[in-house]
């Protein structure tokens, strides 16, 4: 027997059935008419006071054996009306459209069967949470894992984190599954929802048993339609690995092949901290290509970074810092050295003429603006600078600004050496510069020296 004629028996046995509670209640209520006609002609007369009580209880029972069972069966279906199939609780009814016409969901019209209760029943298992049909949107690669990790302990260490970060959607765990490889270091997570899965993305980087963990797709993901990719929650401290295209997104090109990821990002976050970075090396050999991207948390650090790193020296090379072209991906990266970003950013525009030698020296990513309170700090600080720049030439004179409560002291983490020529000046740049600094890569850059001696920082 098909679908529809099964669908029509049943149509003929609910009709069949009403018709029969028609005729019930009929009868029922034609008995009792009867009745309260003999009572009203009896020998022994009620009292009036008996037949209103009488005619309220037979009033009460006719409504309660008279009710339509068609009426009951209707409050029972709006219980269930516009509620979501098991597993796409997080999917409106145009999304769900979307998937069956994209093939993700078989379009199958499920016809409802009554059972024993009269609740309706599909004849077919509706997809549950952990489906085979959402799955492959339900699961994320995790690479460069702790060695020796159980698929416990990472289990536990994601569920919570992610309740942590309020990102589980449900009191129970949101991670289902976890799949270990040992052998090339990676993992795979299984979450019990589309959403859940997009949102902990944004645990890309996290530190995990002193390892940066690595969070991608898998690479059989396939969009559903209508629904985010990307985390729509940052996770304060977490640099992601992966830029994303946007206007805030930065190229920095020059570095030079021995700074690592670390030293890099120390050079960047001088100027507010990350939200994502990503230093490009070679898949072979696993080398520093010279280039990075980043992003920053606070979007007017962006401009910032532009305007203080452009054009700066780093060992033998310079520095490129300007914003990545969207969707520019076959951009070369020659071209974009010869059209360097020039802003006009209050207090950092005079760093950008560094190509031409002058006898101050500018030291950037050295000391903070904390480091710098305390009396002694400092002159230990402002020593251990002048007995090293002395080793390359003659030093006329130095200048730390200093922190100021209540006051917002320019070039504050900076630090100004004068030399008495140019040729000493150079000696200390090629010196100084990529050497680390209380454990900090230093960046050097020349200086004016009309707006040094007029303390313009």
């Amino acid at each position: 027997m098909s679908d529809f004629e099964e669908f029509e028996k049943q149509l003929n046995e609910n009709r069949q059935e009403r018709e029969r509670e028609r005729n019930k209640r009929k009868s029922r209520s034609g008995s009792a008419d009867r009745g309260e006609k003999h009572g009203g002609w009896s020998k022994e007369r009620r009292s009036r006071e008996q037949k209103s009580r009488d005619g309220r209880s037979l009033s009460h029972d006719r409504k309660k054996h008279s009710r339509s069972p068609r009426r009951t069966r209707r409050k029972k279906t709006c219980k269930y009306w516009d509620v979501p199939p098991p597993g796409f609780e997080h999917i409106t009814p145009m999304q769900y459209k979307a998937m069956q016409a994209a093939g993700q969901i078989p379009a199958i019209a499920l016809l409802a069967t009554s059972t024993a209760a009269g609740v309706a029943a599909a004849p077919a298992p509706a997809p549950l949470v952990g489906s085979q049909m959402t799955r492959q949107a339900r699961r994320l690669y995790v690479g460069n894992i702790p060695f020796g990790v159980t698929e416990e302990s990472m289990a536990e260490f994601f569920n919570a984190q992610m309740r942590l970060a309020g990102l589980s959607q449900a009191p129970s765990n949101p991670v289902l599954a976890v799949q270990i490889n040992q052998d090339k270091n990676f993992a795979f997570l299984e979450f019990r929802s589309v959403d859940e899965t997009t949102q902990a993305m944004a645990f890309d980087g996290i530190i995990f048993q002193g390892q940066s963990l690595k969070i991608r797709r898998p690479h059989d993901y396939r969009p559903l339609p209508g629904i985010s990719e990307q985390p729509a929650f940052h996770v304060p401290g977490v640099v992601s690995t992966v830029v994303p295209d946007s206007p805030h997104k930065l190229f920095i090109g020059g570095l030079p092949n021995y700074l690592n990821d670390d030293q890099v990002k120390e050079l960047l976050t001088s100027f507010g901290p990350l939200k994502a970075f990503n230093l490009v090396k070679d898949s072979a050999t696993s080398l520093s290509k010279g280039y990075a991207f980043c992003e920053y948390v606070d979007i007017s650090a962006t401009d910032q970074a532009v305007a203080g790193l452009n054009g700066m020296q780093l060992g033998d090379k310079k520095l490129i810092v300007q914003r990545a072209s969207v969707g520019a991906k076959n951009t070369n990266p020659t071209s974009v050295v010869e059209t360097p970003v020039m802003l006009q950013v209050p207090g950092l525009q005079r760093l950008q003429n560094s190509g031409v030698p002058t006898e101050v020296l500018c030291l950037l990513n050295m000391v903070m603006a904390e480091e710098l309170v305390d009396d002694e700090d400092y002159e230990e600080i402002l020593e251990d600078i002048q007995d090293e720049c002395c080793k390359y030439g003659s030093v006329r004179s130095i200048e730390i600004p200093r922190p100021v409560d209540g006051v917002e002291v320019p070039g504050c983490g900076k630090i100004f050496v004068e030399f008495v020529s140019v040729a000493d000046c150079q000696k200390a740049m090629q010196a100084l510069t990529g050497r680390k600094f209380a454990n900090r890569v230093v960046v050097t850059k020349y200086y004016d020296p009309n707006l040094y001696h007029r303390h313009e920082f």
